[in-house]
């Protein structure tokens, strides 16, 4: 498969684009071995996104973006950007998925500005480690969630969530099982959509655990697009793995 340079993915990509950055970039600590040195924190973003062509916001967990800070964003980028969001813990920790509709409604609403810009990657919904696995509740949430139109992907942090009844919901309705790895926990790399959702959260990843993610991404590649997001730190490790990767699949 060939893969095209970040600079080059279309607006519209085609199934196989790989979409990869870390999870926020509002961090000033980046400096300087992200950000340039003299780089003020309003210009953070359109610097990043000369480096990296997605980024997952985590903002949205607590708050709703307004459209003035939507249109920001969009404007700190390019076209063949990619912004995912993590879905509001009213919806996730606090209703954990049951009578959500207005929830999910008020959150779509505030990212419409990003899909009509066709800049949308997924939105995240990730579930506490403390919510077992409820397959009727998935589908039903799923079921409702349905008509927001929004590519959906699911980060179980109990392990009784990793079976195939699970899996045939997700599969249902076009939702990823996200494939999340960190110190803790790695997700089952099962593949439930026509795109591919992974989070790579562990502290430390050697020479050959690195190789073996490009490896990964460019296999998931193969069947639909891919959102790959290393982890957000004080220290800009994660960015940094995300721009060796970039350099890797892509070239310099």
């Amino acid at each position: 498969m060939r893969l095209t340079p970040a600079s080059q993915i279309s607006q519209q990509p085609t199934p196989g684009s790989i979409f990869l950055g870390c999870s926020g970039w509002a961090y000033a600590t980046w400096k300087p071995d992200f950000y340039p040195a003299k780089a003020p924190a309003k210009k953070f973003l359109e610097y990043y996104a000369t480096q990296l062509n997605s980024v997952e916001v985590n903002y949205t967990f607590r708050s709703l973006p307004s459209a003035t800070t939507t249109a920001s964003w969009l404007a700190a980028t390019r076209p063949d950007f990619r912004f995912s969001f993590k879905a509001p813990q009213r919806i996730t920790h606090i209703s954990r998925l049951r009578n959500c509709g207005d929830a999910l409604a008020a959150f779509a609403r505030s990212i419409q500005p990003v899909i009509e810009a066709k800049c949308f990657g997924v939105a995240l919904f990730q579930l506490p480690p403390n919510f077992k696995a409820d397959a009727e509740r998935l589908a039903s949430f799923l079921e409702e969630a349905a008509s927001s139109n929004l590519r959906m992907a699911f980060e179980f942090r109990h392990e009784s969530w990793f079976t195939d009844e699970v899996y045939a919901v997700l599969n249902k309705y076009n939702a990823a099982l996200c494939i999340a790895e960190s110190d803790e926990l790695t997700t089952p790399d099962v593949r439930t959509a026509d795109f591919a959702c992974l989070r790579l959260r562990k502290s430390n990843y050697s020479a050959e655990e690195m190789s073996a993610v490009c490896e990964r991404l460019r296999q998931a590649a193969r069947s639909g697009d891919v959102f790959a997001y290393f982890k957000h730190e004080d220290e800009p490790t994660g960015a940094l793995r995300a721009v060796a990767v970039m350099k890797e699949l892509y070239g310099p």
